[in-house]
């Protein structure tokens, strides 16, 4: 009789593939701050502007390139730094689920979140900065959860609501500084990312197979 071993599925909690999917995700994740840190460091030492030349300007034609450009500006450092923590955090457990799925859903995200922006945000505005896409994978790691049974991903949401709880009302038309039309699409954005891009039930079933490590009882 062969029973499968489990502990090479990567997008099982507790086993070592799970952690050593987490470790990648989180080293890959770490690696894309200091690039963020570095296109704000140029845009400040050369004047440069990006944020008026690459962000989202909403219902201008010219500003409607900052949906793909946008969520890579910021607007200053201390903006960054409050983005960097969650965006690693979230980015982190998103990833780990698969480089594919990741891309997907990310790229699904920011478009979501900056057509969002673009279509409902002052026209005297101009939106940059990551918080879009990290609402969205709030919004992906929760619905997730659900619709993949995942109790590990609502964990992460839960922990994250816990430190960063205060920030989740920024879906919310409060501070005129913030774009909560960003925040709030990026999260419905994240909600249909995780239904689109789900894990089917077949591909679950068959992520054991008994010609890969098995273990034989008499």
């Amino acid at each position: 009789m062969t029973f499968p071993d489990r502990d090479g599925d990567p997008h099982r909690f507790g086993t070592e593939a799970f952690y050593a999917a987490l470790g990648r995700a989180f080293v890959a994740m770490c690696a894309v701050v200091p690039v963020l840190f570095a296109i704000e460091g140029l845009d400040v030492w050369l004047h440069a502007g990006f944020d008026e030349a690459a962000g989202i300007i909403p219902h201008h034609i010219y500003g409607l390139d900052g949906v793909f450009f946008g969520p890579f500006l910021h607007h200053g450092f201390d903006h960054l730094y409050s983005n960097s923590v969650p965006l690693i955090l979230l980015g982190t457990f998103v990833l780990a689920a698969g480089t594919r799925r990741f891309l997907w859903s990310t790229l699904f995200i920011m478009i979501v979140s900056g057509l969002g922006a673009w279509f409902t945000g002052s026209p005297n505005s101009i939106v940059v900065g990551a918080s879009g896409v990290i609402f969205g994978y709030l919004g992906l790691l929760f619905t997730r959860g659900i619709v993949e049974r995942s109790w590990w991903n609502l964990g992460v949401v839960l922990l994250v609501g816990l430190l960063y709880g205060w920030q989740l009302f920024g879906i919310l038309p409060s501070d005129p500084q913030i774009s909560w039309q960003g925040h709030l699409f990026g999260l419905l954005g994240g909600v249909v990312a995780a239904i689109l891009f789900r894990r089917r039930r077949r591909d679950r079933d068959n992520s054991y197979p008994a010609s890969d490590s098995t273990l034989t009882l008499p």
